[in-house]
């Protein structure tokens, strides 16, 4: 009997994986929906093999192909364990350049994405940073990795608690927070770095607020469709400088300015 139920499991995630993989290649967002809420990260206590170290400097290499020339973020990349963060039936594709599902309907951002993303944001050592949208926490490592000091806020309550459950376990000192993300922590502001890791209609004037003068925020601003990757330095307590980007697909960012959750 417990042969049968191990191959039932399998089979379920092989099901779900082909629907994800089909979805993606047809851009069905909802089958890509259908099986991401059915999809959990693995645990972090699945060991990060000689394998998977080689396969993320494959990808590095693929990174830095493809534009990324920044060297302590290709480093950073390199260190932190991807396949950690997805779900056992994603972990053959953990190391490939796509975007993957987290659960909640949400996902990991391509490594390209994150890469061109921490790279634009310039992050320094002992830097106060804050993501917005924690997901599955691998962008927050990866900062984390360049010695920022991560602040991360998540509106996906399941998401949330395994996120911080998961970081807690692998001996991160990233502070995780439940809440409205374009509305920032003003507690623990002001912040030398914001990043949002959803796309959003406008730029949230609160996280504006949240910057200190001379910091910087990358954020993917558009429509629900695509969205151009831009970065706002603010350089006085009244003005900010504007820089556009290439165009990414993100899922969208909701809260009070953001998208409206319709569900």
């Amino acid at each position: 009997m417990m042969c049968a139920k191990i191959g039932l499991k399998e089979h379920k995630r092989l099901f779900l994986r082909i629907i994800y993989r089909l979805a993606t290649d047809y851009r069905c967002g909802y089958g890509v929906i259908f099986a991401s809420r059915f999809l959990q990260p693995m645990s972090p206590s699945i060991p990060d093999s000689f394998r998977h170290q080689g396969l993320r400097q494959q990808l590095v290499k693929e990174l830095n192909a493809k534009g990324i020339s920044d060297a302590r973020v290709l480093a950073a990349l390199g260190r932190v364990p991807r396949h950690v963060f997805l779900d056992t039936a994603f972990t053959e594709l953990a190391y490939t350049d796509q975007a993957m599902p987290i659960g909640a309907g949400q996902t990991i951002s391509q490594p390209y994405t994150v890469a061109f993303q921490t790279a634009l944001l310039g992050v320094e050592e002992r830097m106060k940073v804050l993501e917005i949208g924690t997901g599955s926490g691998y962008q927050a490592c990866v900062l984390e990795e360049l010695g920022a000091r991560v602040y991360s806020i998540e509106r996906q309550r399941a998401l949330y608690h395994a996120t911080r459950e998961r970081l807690l376990h692998m001996g991160r000192k990233i502070k995780v927070y439940f809440g409205d993300g374009t509305l920032g922590l003003p507690s623990f502001a002001p912040f030398d770095r914001i990043i949002v890791t959803a796309g959003a209609p406008v730029v949230p004037q609160t996280l504006i607020l949240q910057l200190k003068i001379g910091g910087s925020m990358v954020i993917p601003v558009g429509d629900e469709e695509s969205q151009n990757m831009m970065r706002i330095t603010r350089t006085s307590e009244s003005d900010v400088v504007q820089e556009t980007f290439e165009q990414f697909r993100f899922v969208p960012l909701l809260g009070q300015e953001g998208w409206r959750d319709s569900r």
